[in-house]
């Protein structure tokens, strides 16, 4: 039997955003009011996730991970500081099972990412939370952008890949980042980078690797 998921979260926009966190819908769970104690009911707060460890290393915020307001009101003030924004992809799906796998989505309902961008004069890039795969962020743009006949153009086809895109007079680019779900550590293992740095250090960790590609692009 197919259940209805749904964003629990408007888009998080402040005026000085010119970046946009851009990802798909947050576990079930968030939906339904049943979170965790270690949860942060905010966006990307599952205590599995890793978005928030990832900036809580690169700018220092001593973040702390329970479902309080204090918690939600330290990443918000991270995110007006800094100038970035979040604005998943789906408004609402079906899923078949409880769970957070983006293939798992069925008749999904998109949000107008586009408009959202139109409205935002100052938003220049959107840093895609995984790859290119079915159902995954990069891919369910794609599929939006189609819808006025638009499409993004490479600009550069090394990990991560950077895509840009015509919105009126605007250059908009895109960045597809490793997915900071744990799930896409299988592909971060198969990296040739992350080997070569595994070799050198056998302390180097998946994490690791997502914090040196984060970096580049959120400082």
């Amino acid at each position: 039997m197919m259940f209805i998921h749904e964003h629990p979260y408007p888009p998080f926009i402040p005026e000085s955003a010119t970046k946009l966190i851009v990802g798909t819908i947050p576990p079930p769970r968030f939906s339904s009011g049943k979170l965790f104690q270690e949860d942060v009911d905010f966006c990307y707060g599952s205590k599995y996730g890793l978005l928030w460890p990832i900036l809580n290393e690169i700018f220092d915020l001593n973040l702390i991970y329970e479902n309080t307001l204090e918690a939600i009101d330290q990443r918000k003030s991270f995110l007006m500081t800094h100038g970035i924004g979040i604005c998943d992809m789906v408004d609402r799906c079906q899923r078949e099972h409880i769970n957070a796998s983006d293939v798992g989505m069925q008749h999904i309902n998109l949000r107008n990412l586009r408009a959202f961008i139109q409205e935002n004069k100052q938003v220049s890039t959107l840093l895609f939370m995984g790859g290119n795969s079915k159902n995954g962020p990069e891919n369910l743009f794609r599929t939006h952008l189609r819808s006025y006949q638009c499409d993004l153009i490479p600009v550069s086809s090394e990990r991560p890949k950077i895509h840009e895109f015509m919105l009126e007079d605007r250059k908009i680019r895109t960045v597809t980042l490793i997915s900071p779900s744990s799930a896409a550590n299988r592909s971060i293992g198969g990296d040739p980078f992350y080997k070569l740095q595994k070799q050198m250090n056998s302390k180097y960790s998946t994490l690791d690797f997502r914090i040196e590609q984060y970096r580049k692009f959120f400082s």
